[in-house]
């Protein structure tokens, strides 16, 4: 009987596992060679011709490759761009078999999704024959499912600033720039309500 009930424990023990495997391969990823981007082209590990790096979460390129070289991004084409961001902002899978890499899995929208990104751009430009560099670094979250916008901003439910909107369902909770020229350095903006990335972690 001992025996039986052990056997017993065993076997579903191997079934949740086979289980849990067959769950895992309802998500596609990009080693399966099939997926694409929202332009149409395949996605494959590694950098891209513009920069992604959609396994690794970054990019690292101009500011227009981020943007397929668009025509309204000319002005900005010397201004170099890296980007981070987590599963929630681009996943490096499909999970919902659109054929896409999933954005807010799980979400209806990117509000509440504990999406964030970081931003970090740099360039140079000439002023009074003086040749000056500059460089940015902005924090961006997806604000929580009970944010409230007030005039641009984005609020706690208890009323505390997160930071500008952007994008819509965004936030920019953290901004540093650095241009000696215009005699700027360092933090210029700090939300208070928390900047680290995992108080918006639903």
């Amino acid at each position: 009987m001992k025996k039986v009930i052990i056997f017993g424990i065993v076997l579903l023990a191997v079934l949740g596992f086979a289980g849990t495997v067959a769950a895992e391969k309802t998500c596609t990823a990009i080693q399966d060679g099939i997926l694409v981007t929202s332009a149409g082209d395949l996605l494959t590990t590694g950098y891209d011709q513009w920069g992604y790096n959609y396994q690794a979460h970054l990019f690292n390129g101009g500011y227009c490759d981020a943007y397929r070289d668009a025509a309204w991004c000319q002005p900005y084409a010397d201004v170099r761009l890296s980007m981070k961001w987590n599963d929630a902002w681009i996943s490096n899978m499909d999970c919902d078999g659109d054929g896409l890499l999933d954005r807010h899995f799980g979400f209806s929208s990117y509000i509440g999704s504990g999406a964030w990104e970081t931003n970090h751009m740099w360039g140079v430009y000439e002023y009074g024959g003086q040749i000056c560099e500059w460089d940015t670094f902005t924090k961006i979250v997806a604000v929580p499912d009970d944010a409230v916008l007030t005039a641009g901003i984005w609020y706690t439910a208890d009323g505390i600033e997160i930071g500008q909107s952007i994008w819509g369902e965004f936030a920019i909770i953290q901004d540093v720039l650095n241009d000696p020229c215009a005699g700027l350095e360092g933090l210029i903006y700090n939300a208070p309500a928390p900047t680290g990335f995992g108080f918006y972690t639903p």
